[in-house]
């Protein structure tokens, strides 16, 4: 599989180094749902994004929509809590989120699950991780994105405004609170010219 990055003019270096978490922002979202993000939380990213999209065993799905069986529109793979990570400096980001949540979320992150969208046909549609606990407890999901940025949308469950944030080049979003149950997210399609992303999603046990 060939990916062809266009890397950003803010990460022109080959050091992976997380950030300090303390210049996270926080925005309320409403019905007890709220959104942390850090932008290049990770530097190096770019050069992350190409071991990962290279290196991990990535999986095709394909699903029961609608009575027909369709491809699932991005590559998947997911690390169990016993799993070693792809990369020292995830499990190293793993941890600084829970050193840092820990408290908040009374439990630590323990598993990831990686999406590889290889270009604007990639997708993902609006969902909330409530298979699990997400569907009844408050809880985070945490993201990192490296890559090209592509947008991330999240509304209220039965509509609402749209709250988008482009992810990518390393940087970080927090989904917490009542925001999986309240609050639904998607990765549209797009029909500009997209280049490749790998999003690489943190949950604490039992969240899905």
């Amino acid at each position: 599989m060939t990916t062809h990055l266009q890397g950003s003019l803010f990460d022109q270096t080959d050091e992976l180094r997380l950030r300090p978490l303390d210049g996270i922002r926080r925005t309320g979202l409403g019905a007890g749902a709220w959104i942390d993000v850090l932008p290049g939380w990770l530097t190096g990213a770019d050069a992350l994004f190409e071991r990962l999209a290279a290196e991990v065993p990535w999986r095709a799905e394909r699903r029961t929509m609608y009575e027909q069986v369709v491809d699932v529109p991005r590559l998947l793979a997911f690390y169990g809590a016993a799993d070693p990570l792809p990369h020292p400096v995830l499990a190293e980001a793993r941890d600084a989120l829970t050193a840092h949540y820990g408290e908040e979320l009374g439990e630590p992150f323990t598993t990831a699950g990686l999406c590889h969208y290889r270009d604007g046909r990639d997708s993902v549609a609006w969902h909330g991780d409530r298979i699990g606990r997400g569907a009844r407890e408050d809880t985070m999901v945490a993201i990192l994105s490296v890559g090209t940025p592509r947008d991330l949308l999240l509304r209220p469950v039965g509509g609402g405004d749209t709250v988008r944030r482009a992810l990518g080049h390393g940087d970080l979003i927090v989904m917490g609170g009542s925001c999986q149950r309240t609050w639904e997210h998607c990765v549209p399609k797009s029909a500009r010219a997209a280049g490749p992303r790998v999003s690489v999603q943190f949950r604490p046990h039992g969240v899905r």
